[in-house]
């Protein structure tokens, strides 16, 4: 577990990640978190007193990264560009969660949860990400809904994309 202080940096032009808010991790602190570590990995801990948890952060080069800070995350801690931040972080080994609505609705069809299952868990994560973060309830449940007649159909993600086009009213 690392410890330290950061500054909230904001990206200028930068392809990309133009105007992402960021907090870099210097060299020394990312080898002590995961040691030789080239590529984006997981960390939890806090920033501030904000706990967070599954977090990836990404490499930037020289052995550096950055974490990103949505707005929902810079809401919470209240804070902006040029604030600093008190941060413990430490690599989350968890594996990523399926959204469990999900996983719930999909029991209701065999087929749809034997088909979804044995997909790589990135690519259930695809699956799980696109409706939990659907901005409200009902799309959510159209999302599910897509999600387990796509599953039926063994449609791909892009199919079932299209899918979802057709059912929005």
């Amino acid at each position: 577990m690392v410890r330290f202080k950061a500054v909230i940096q904001k990206f200028g032009e930068m392809g990309e990640k133009t105007g992402w808010f960021y907090i870099s991790i210097p060299q020394n602190l990312a080898e002590e978190i995961k040691p030789g570590q080239k590529k984006s990995f997981r960390v939890k801990g806090r920033l501030d007193k904000v706990a967070i948890s599954q977090v990836a952060v990404l490499p930037v080069g020289n052995g550096e990264f950055i974490l990103p800070l949505k707005l929902s995350l810079r809401k919470t801690l209240r804070k902006n560009k040029g604030a600093e931040l008190t941060i413990v972080l430490e690599e989350d080994i968890e594996p990523l969660k399926v959204f469990s609505e999900l996983t719930d609705c999909l029991k209701d069809s065999p087929l749809a949860e034997k088909i979804f299952t044995s997909l790589p868990h990135s690519h259930q994560m695809y699956y799980s990400n696109w409706i939990l973060f659907a901005k409200s309830p009902q799309t959510r449940a159209r999302r599910i809904m897509c999600t387990i007649l796509g599953m039926e159909r063994k449609l791909s993600f892009a199919e079932i994309l299209k899918l979802n086009a057709q059912f929005r009213c």
